[in-house]
């Protein structure tokens, strides 16, 4: 689904600058549009990367370390990710609640309605990512108690 909607963000921003650029035309709402496609991929896509392994990391540095170092390193970084998470949801929900409460919509005439709903996928892409780091979490200490074993066995 949100490979195809990558394909949709592509095409929509293609024609848009296409149309801008070479025909001196556009449209308020297909340039929103835009927005409403590339908020939720974006949002819902930081945890998929991170389920994924696609995530930035400095391999450099990480390759040359011992694994017990690596799974402790992962441990960090998915609780750092956890409390940022929780933080962006805690500051944008009364954002997101008051943007809720009046039906928030484009400024712009011609803009697209329904703004609320895209201003209530930060918390929720934040909730995804804050499940997946946890989930992480626990994977790379489950990881690093496995390789202390093992460093005490051998």
């Amino acid at each position: 689904t949100f490979s195809w909607l990558a394909l949709a963000i592509a095409l929509v921003m293609g024609a848009n600058v296409l149309l801008r650029y070479g025909f001196s035309m556009g449209e308020v709402w297909a340039q929103e549009l835009e927005w409403h496609l590339l908020i939720p991929l974006t949002l819902v896509g930081m945890s998929y990367a991170l389920r994924h392994g696609e995530h930035v990391r400095v391999d450099v540095l990480f390759a040359t370390f011992s694994d017990r170092t690596k799974h402790a390193i992962d441990v960090l970084s998915a609780v750092i990710a956890m409390l940022f998470s929780a933080f962006v949801i805690w500051m944008s929900w009364a954002f997101v609640a008051q943007s809720w409460s009046i039906g928030e919509g484009s400024s712009n005439p011609g803009g697209l309605g329904a703004l609320y709903l895209m201003k209530a996928m930060i918390p929720l892409g934040f909730a995804l990512l804050f499940l997946q780091s946890l989930a992480q979490a626990l994977h790379a200490l489950e990881a690093w108690r496995a390789s202390g074993v093992k460093g005490i066995a051998a």
